[in-house]
This record gives structure tokens, sequence and C-alpha cells, in this order.
């Protein structure tokens, strides 16, 4: 096991966040590991053939993407936290991994996979790495940013809450896999044998992303500040998707954005977040959706999952067929 050392002070002054550079670099994991899970199927679809263009049109950037992430590990340069609470826009990001040497990213890059291939042996690694990240990031993350960044608050907001009822160890004990408080001023922040890590005094924020099981963060240069990052609850909810007029009419507006909303697994939070619907009014509509037979639903810590079910997928099937079937003539 592999724990933080922390203190009173540490935990008081601990919070939750979001950080753009944790965003792009979560997106770009989901795009390279051939693995995704079913929640971010639709999204990575869209976008996956337009990495590959982009990745063979610059080799180089192809070299950084194969060597920055594994199942396990990020190269270190991805995985620095914010220093403030005003720095978490990826752009000073990007400016501080641009202004770092070939050597250091060359030796975050090998340690993550080795040996390294030999377009990564040349100049100007950095400007390519940021060039990689900047493409993800506009490409990919910032079109709908605003939406992620609604899911993303909302699970904030129900993390906050999670704390102030029922303290810490609620919050990290589902927070992401291998982290849990294990007592006497112990986090562990990782289920492998890594070293003990002191940040009492430091620190500490939590950092909700769309990946897939998230990691740990700090700045190596200068460890002030800690993070973890973990999946959030919700993924790429649409506000803007009700569905095929067809099914409007027979569920009502918000009704079928609701059900529209749950296509993989969400939380209500989180489509209240991304609908800005009330939360009341999506909870009423999620239990007549689930009632009907057309949502399943699981617990997941202290929140509620939602998603459809094999009715709902041949309900909205029906509808898009309907949509664009073409009228008979006489």
């Amino acid at each position: 096991m592999a724990d933080f050392l922390v203190d009173s002070d540490t935990l008081a002054r601990a919070r939750f966040g979001t950080s753009e550079l944790a965003e792009c670099v979560a997106a770009l994991s989901v795009l390279l590991r051939p693995d995704p899970m079913p929640w971010h199927l639709a999204w990575r679809r869209r976008y996956i053939e337009q990495l590959g263009d982009h990745l063979a049109a610059h080799p180089v950037q192809a070299a950084i993407a194969a060597h920055a992430v594994s199942p396990t590990w990020a190269a270190d340069f991805l995985t620095a936290p914010p220093r403030n609470d005003e720095h978490t826009s990826i752009e000073p990001h990007l400016s501080e991994i641009e202004a770092l040497s070939d050597d250091c990213l060359r030796a975050d890059l090998e340690h993550v996979r080795r040996p390294l291939a030999a377009d990564l042996l040349g100049p100007g690694l950095a400007a390519h790495a940021t060039a990689l990240l900047r493409w993800v990031w506009q490409t990919t993350v910032a079109p709908e940013w605003p939406t992620r960044h609604r899911v993303l608050e909302a699970d904030l907001v129900a993390r906050t809450n999670r704390l102030a009822r029922s303290g810490w160890a609620a919050v990290f004990d589902d927070l992401r896999d291998g982290t849990r408080w294990v007592g006497n001023n112990r986090l562990q922040y990782d289920a492998r044998p890594y070293p003990d890590i002191d940040i009492r005094g430091r620190q500490l924020t939590f950092y909700a992303a769309h990946c897939r099981s998230g990691w740990v963060t700090w700045n190596l240069a200068e460890p002030t500040h800690y993070g973890i990052v973990y999946p959030v609850i919700g993924i790429f909810a649409d506000q803007d998707r009700a569905g095929p007029a067809s099914l409007r009419a027979l569920l009502g507006r918000r009704r079928a954005t609701v059900l529209q909303s749950a296509e993989q697994p969400i939380s209500t939070s989180a489509i209240a977040a991304s609908t800005n619907l009330p939360l009341s009014t999506v909870a009423a509509h999620l239990r007549v959706l689930h009632e009907a037979g057309l949502l399943q639903r699981r617990r997941s810590g202290r929140e509620v999952l939602y998603w459809w079910t094999a009715a709902a997928h041949e309900l909205s099937r029906a509808a898009r067929t309907h949509l664009t079937a073409k009228p008979r003539r006489a």
C-alpha cells in the first residue's frame, strides 16, 4: 500500500476542484487505450479517427503519445497540479511544459515505456508535447467543455455534501480504486507498493475528471500541492439532446431529455447540472422512467446511477427509424 501522511490542517484545507490539464490528459488516455469503459465508447468513436490522422501527420507527437500514458502510469510532466486556485486552466500548464528541457521529458517518457522511440531523440521535444496536448484540448475537449464542466461541478457538489454529512472516510472510500481512509492520519492513495508521502501542511485537492480510474498528481520540483484525480460520476451528458420529435411527443420534452441523458450511467445531480433542470424535476422523471422499465439503476457509494434498459434502446431506435422513414406514395 502507498499512503499520504496527513494531519488535521491538511484535511481542513483540502478541497474539490477541476483541472483542464487533467481533463485533457484523461481524454488522451481514453483515446489511446484500446479497452475503453462502456460510457466512453460513443465519445471515443467521434474522435479516434481524427487522432489517428493527426498522429500520422506528426510522427514525433505520435511517439510521445505512445510513451506518455500506460494503464498504470502517466508521464510526470502530465500530472502537475495547478499551483493555486486561479491556475486551473490548461494554458499555464502548457507554458510550463514547453519550458522543460528535452532531457527532462525524455526521462519522464522513458519511465512510462522503454526503450525510447527514435523520434524522441531529437531536439524540440517540449514543443511537440505541448502541440499534442493543445490539439487534444482544442479538438476533443474544448468544444464540449461547458457541458463537461457542468457535470464535473455537479460531482463536486455531491462530494462536498457527502463530506458534510458523513466525513472524509465516506468520501475517500469510493473516490477511486486504491484510495481509502486507513486511519491514524493515513490516506491510502494507491493499493500498489509505492512509497508513503508526507503531505502534512501541504495543499491537497481532489480533481473530478472524465477518466477511467484516475491518478495521483504533484509537482516534483515544487512539492507544495498534491492532488488525486478521480472518475466523475456521470459521463458526457448532452443538454441539448431531447431526442426525435416522436419521442418528445410520447414522453414530453423534459422527460425525453432526461431519458436521453441517461443513455450511459449517470447520476441525478449530473443530469440536473448538464440539462439545467431542477434536481427535484430530474428525480421525478427518473422515478417514472425507472417504473416504466426504461431505466435501470444501481447505487455507487452514496450516488445512484441510471442508464438505459433494452426497452429504452428499442424505443430510441424505433423513434429514430420513424423520424428517418420516407413516406410512401399512394
